[in-house]
């Protein structure tokens, strides 16, 4: 048994395993695996198949603050099929959405976009979008005011310029935003993914942004890196 510390109400570290209080008790989402501590059951977060849980594996100065709070308005871009978001909202809503959080998950695929509308009719509180990070005129109606938490993980080119439009448009001031960056899908030709990593880095600067910790995935999710960065 490892030393537990909690790093929300919801979401704990036990030894180098990362837990989140499972919204749905009995169920695992992707074959996670199910535990009760206390007498309440958590769900373990696999940093293998979630950047946003490699990263809170691998975090040295932020851990306890990359994660939005209980109850916050949260965007994400690129939800996939619903692994990260599913312990997201285990944090923001809790059961049947007791924290009243609210998470828009956007994704331009519509075999994701199944997931996560079966995902959102076990966990209230999930809002599942079809759609492309970059067009934001086509489903920003969704976001009705500016967010508290954005978390982008999309595997196009021009990843931090995505961001940045993104941030500006849906975050609030002084909110958290996190950009999950995979090197191999941007256009760099030389230099390999540390350089890619420093433009990146000199792009979010550029635009005004703060980074509070970049942090390197290898081991968990080679070739990515995630920015945590404030406005």
């Amino acid at each position: 048994m490892g030393k537990k510390r909690r790093l929300s109400w919801a979401v704990m570290v036990d030894g180098r395993a990362i837990w989140t209080r499972n919204a749905v008790p009995k169920l695992s989402q992707y074959g996670e695996s199910l535990r009760r501590f206390k007498g309440t059951e958590y769900r373990r977060w696999d940093p293998t198949r979630s950047k946003l849980g490699a990263a809170l594996s691998r975090a040295r100065h932020t851990q306890y603050d990359l994660l939005p709070q209980d109850g916050d308005t949260c965007l994400y871009l690129g939800a996939g099929h619903g692994t990260s978001l599913s312990h997201i909202h285990d944090q923001v809503c809790g059961i049947d959405n007791q924290k009243n959080g609210r998470i828009i998950a956007v994704d331009l695929s519509p075999r994701c976009l199944r997931d996560l509308v079966h995902l959102a009719s076990l966990r209230p509180g999930l809002v599942p979008v079809l759609g492309d990070a970059r067009k934001h005129s086509a489903w920003g109606i969704m976001v009705a005011s500016k967010v508290d938490w954005l978390l982008q993980d999309v595997s196009q080119a021009g990843q931090a310029e995505i961001f940045i439009n993104a941030v500006k448009r849906f975050l609030k001031k002084g909110g958290k935003g996190l950009l999950s960056l995979k090197a191999a899908s941007e256009r760099f030709n030389e230099g390999g993914e540390r350089e890619v990593f420093q433009n990146v880095r000199d792009q979010l600067e550029d635009a005004g942004l703060t980074i509070e910790e970049q942090i390197d995935l290898h081991g968990l999710e080679d070739n990515h890196c995630l920015y945590f960065v404030t406005n």
